[in-house]
């Protein structure tokens, strides 16, 4: 039995890329900040839902002994994540807007991993993890600059693990999407409709959250067991710099 553990279930990138798991017959244990998410698409697969928030240590034990009870883990897969309640220009960014997001996209990415990597190490039986982190990693955007950072952060977690983990046998790598069609994106779609009309993602498209966890299931079962502090880039070209 090959089991994942998948943060932001309950929608978007979180909810594709377990369901791509549990398509290829991982038993998926997964959480999300809704307490009644709509899971009718999971029907048929071996899913456990938990209602939390990742920026909770008690929530994120849960999780984990949700995962342990059902056998070794295999993956983890970070997907939670949150924007700003409210755009701000960097110079008028709250601390209250900065510990929000900080604590799940980066504080919680951070202590579920770790909690993760020592399960795993203890069963010896290796493992890969997964960060799905975001173009604002390497993007300045000013009116959201607490996600820029958070995401930031991701990445040299995923440095950070990669390193210490691989002499173990697990895997850590990122992906960084682009603009996705995802719940998070619904408030700003006219703003990047227009943005991709205007020639800003080369392949002409919003992304879509399968475009992201068919990335996610290449990570988990092993297709690049030869990499691992790696970023893959999945934005349909909008990083290309061109004159």
């Amino acid at each position: 039995m090959k089991i994942a553990i998948v943060t932001g279930i309950a929608g978007g990138i979180g909810k594709a890329s377990a369901l791509m798991l549990a398509e290829k017959g991982y038993t998926v244990v997964g959480m999300g900040r809704s307490e009644d998410p709509d899971l009718s698409d999971f029907d048929g697969f071996d899913i456990t839902y938990v209602s939390g928030d990742i920026s909770s240590a008690e929530d994120r034990a849960r999780l984990l002994d949700a995962a342990v009870s059902r056998g070794d883990i295999s993956a983890l897969v970070n997907v939670a994540g949150v924007a700003p309640k409210v755009r701000r220009d960097i110079l008028e960014m709250t601390e209250e807007s900065y510990d929000y997001v900080m604590g799940i996209n980066t504080k919680g990415t951070l202590f579920l991993t770790q909690a993760v990597a020592n399960q795993m190490l203890k069963q010896k039986k290796g493992g890969a993890i997964v960060n799905v982190s975001s173009c604002s990693a390497y993007t300045s955007s000013v009116s959201r600059g607490e996600y820029c950072i958070s995401k930031a952060g991701v990445s040299m977690i995923t440095k950070l693990f990669a390193d210490r983990l691989a002499c173990e046998g697990i895997t850590v790598n990122e992906i960084c999407p682009g603009i996705i069609a995802t719940g998070m994106t619904e408030a700003v779609k006219e703003k990047y409709d227009k943005l991709i009309a205007g020639g800003l993602v080369p392949l002409g498209r919003w992304g879509k959250p399968e475009d992201i966890s068919k990335a996610v299931l290449a990570l988990c079962d092993g297709s690049f067991g030869y990499m691992t502090g790696e970023s893959l880039i999945i934005d349909g070209g909008m990083h290309i710099r061109k004159l």
